[in-house]
């Protein structure tokens, strides 16, 4: 075998036969109304792998299947030699190398090595899908890898070994998989492979794993038998690089244009609001959507377990709760969790403090900035106002019913079914008029109706109350300015201006330049 290579080299080879393309646009999924008709395939690393969902008859169901490079007896051969000489000649998983092309000539350089000493001859067709899965298993996150790639799916799930793996497909939600860990030793190797990808150590002693992967995606992990009786599991929630706009959220009638318009005005005006759902019900994707509407030079600290969200502003200090490092007296040596992240934020004179999600003493440091007159918004699992209420006034939050006052605006969030199929729905907007003894009085200025699948809304507003009284507002300055923000959003949604990068540039200047902005989407 040949010395062992220790440095990539700084310049590629000019004969590069391996290429995959980084950059692909998002594919169009029509929508057909009789799922035994779906038939889509769409590419995930072209050329090589491909994502085909069609419909089952036999299990009578949607079925997604990761189409890759098929390998014969032989392939399948060389393709094991060619790893076991990688493996020794060198440690390719840790390579901390961000260019593709760099990485991607390295290993060319290595596999011809190794092919050489071998004494194995391959065609170029053959060679490139050694390299496709060389650079899956050792780059990659081996059979996932193509999975990571779909911009559509929002959730991998695996159960087991010997069970196929599952996805949340943003289209058609939950669907099988043909991908199997069908050796419970293989897939115990690859959680552990997850685990060094987040910076994290799994083992039998420490069986739990809770980490991020380099692209941000969240991972929850278990390593044995005696946590899941299927063995080692994982679920990996994938978040996209690119933030749903408030339009995409219109586009996917999440929200009307009123119910934006409305938030856009209490969010200006520096109100309190807190966006609560079950889970997977499309929270931290709404408070993403309506950070858009924060004022350009707004100074903003976000705090987080896990870094979700992804503002396009300037003047933004983001934060990330870290985990303990070391046992230490108490067991937390290095920890830095949300409540230390937060008080500390209030010293960063914020205009605007998010939090991505409350769930202990946290929220009363939360509240009480607040109450001092910072902006605060954040997520909490809750059904119902009712029952965020009560979550609040009770262990380990505690918070008395004068600050739980506080709070302006509670958006509600929900999963729902529309024509048999999952969406994501804001049911209602609550405004706080009152708490009293676990009593909460609210106001409702818009709600949405199942059965039509729209939005109503009423004139009557507590907080626009609030803000006529606090701004010296009039309330026909306010209603017009509400009128006219939301035809610049539906002007918006017509022209299918939707990537953040536009929206936020047009909400910025609307903010510098209005009547030149209505001026130009024809709306004065």
């Amino acid at each position: 075998m040949a010395a062992k290579t220790k440095d990539i080299p700084s310049q590629q080879k000019s004969d590069i036969i391996f290429r995959i393309e980084e950059k692909q646009q998002i594919p169009s999924l029509p929508d057909i109304a009789d799922k035994t008709k779906i038939d889509f395939r769409y590419p995930l690393i072209p050329p090589y792998a491909y994502a085909h969902i069609f419909w089952d008859p036999t299990a009578h169901e949607l079925v997604y299947v990761v189409e890759e490079p098929p390998l014969d007896d032989v392939e399948k051969n060389i393709l094991l030699s060619v790893e076991k000489g990688i493996e020794e000649l060198i440690n390719i998983s840790f390579i901390n190398v961000k260019r593709t092309d760099v990485i991607i000539a390295y290993l060319e350089k290595n596999i011809r090595v190794l092919l050489v000493e071998l004494g194995v001859k391959i065609s170029t067709k053959t060679f490139s899908k050694l390299m496709y899965y060389v650079y899956r298993n050792f780059v990659g996150l081996n059979e996932i890898q193509p999975l990571m790639k779909d911009y559509f799916i929002e959730d991998i799930e695996c159960n087991g070994a010997k069970t196929p793996l599952y996805i949340v497909h943003r289209k058609f939600r939950n669907l099988r998989t043909n991908i199997v860990f069908k050796d419970m030793d293989k897939l115990a190797s690859f959680v552990e492979k997850l685990a060094q990808k987040c910076g994290k150590y799994i083992s039998y002693a420490n069986p739990l794993l809770d980490g991020r992967l380099p692209d941000n995606s969240r991972i929850n992990a278990t390593f044995t038998e005696d946590i899941s009786t299927r063995g080692p599991t994982f679920t990996i929630r994938k978040f996209t690089s690119e933030p749903f706009s408030p339009i995409k959220m219109m586009k996917l009638k999440t929200v009307s244009p009123e119910v934006l318009a409305f938030l856009w005005l209490l969010i200006e005006h520096e109100t309190n609001f807190v966006v609560i759902g079950g889970t997977g019900s499309g929270k931290t994707s709404l408070l993403n959507s309506l950070a858009f509407f924060i004022p350009p030079q707004a100074r903003i600290v976000s705090i987080e377990d896990t870094h979700e969200l992804a503002l396009r502003h300037e003047n933004w200090l983001p934060s990330v709760a870290r985990q303990a490092t070391g046992v230490g007296a108490e067991g937390k040596l290095g920890e830095v969790n949300l409540f230390t992240l937060l008080k500390e934020s209030f010293r960063q004179r914020p205009d605007y403090v998010i939090v991505g999600e409350i769930r202990g003493e946290e929220a009363f440091v939360l509240f009480q900035g607040a109450a001092s007159g910072h902006a605060v918004s954040c997520t909490m699992h809750a059904e119902d106002v009712d029952t965020m209420v009560k979550r609040l006034e009770t262990p380990p939050i505690n918070l008395s019913p004068s600050l739980i006052e506080i709070i302006d605006v509670v958006c509600v969030m929900a999963q729902v079914k529309i024509k048999g199929e999952p969406e994501r729905r804001l049911k209602s907007i609550n405004e706080i008029v009152s708490v009293t003894e676990g009593k909460v009085k609210t106001n409702t200025p818009f709600m949405w109706d199942p059965r039509s699948d729209t939005f109503f809304f009423k004139k009557e507003s507590v907080v626009f109350d609030k803000l006529v009284k606090n701004f010296g507002l009039s309330m026909d300055a306010l209603q017009k300015e509400f009128a006219n923000r939301t035809k610049l959003l539906m002007a918006l949604y017509k022209r299918n201006i939707v990537d953040f990068r536009k929206v936020q540039e047009v909400i910025d200047m609307y903010y510098k330049t209005p009547d030149k902005v209505l001026r130009r989407f024809g709306i004065v």
